[in-house]
């Protein structure tokens, strides 16, 4: 079975910790390929990995979440 390759953006590093921490119990269906701790450093990450789900902080230096968003091209991962 394919694992959902999955992306943590969040510019705070315990918000990341924990989030990859609540998912740890579900590493039979998913995958963590990367985290990134600003928008910019997300864009990029988001077009060379090109995951399926993201875990999208809104507030954000450099770019905000939905600034994020408004950069990729389709189709766009979905987000949570």
């Amino acid at each position: 079975m394919k694992k959902i390759t999955i992306l943590l953006i969040d510019d705070e590093p315990l918000a990341l910790k924990r989030l990859a921490r609540l998912l740890e119990d579900y590493t039979d269906t998913i995958e963590i390929i990367g985290s990134a701790e600003n928008g910019l450093e997300a864009v990029g990450m988001i077009q060379k990995l090109q995951p399926e789900v993201i875990f999208l902080d809104i507030q954000m230096p450099g770019l905000n979440g939905f600034e994020v968003l408004q950069q990729l091209p389709d189709p766009k991962p979905k987000v949570i």
